[in-house]
């Protein structure tokens, strides 16, 4: 079980990209989304965080 970085409610199923977890709604909601729509900003932004790598030592 994993918290989706979109969505943020805990999900048993999704999948896992880097360290982060998108949960199978967010994910096909992502996918279908149009780029002229306006979800479509909201889950680039919330991808974002992708892009901010955590350096463990």
């Amino acid at each position: 079980m994993g918290q989706c970085v979109i969505c943020e409610e805990k999900k048993a199923e999704g999948i896992h990209l880097y360290t982060l977890f998108i949960c199978t709604q967010c994910e096909y909601n992502i996918v279908h989304t149009e780029v002229r729509e306006e979800k479509y900003r909201y889950y680039v932004q919330k991808l974002k965080n992708m892009n901010q790598s955590k350096l463990f030592s």
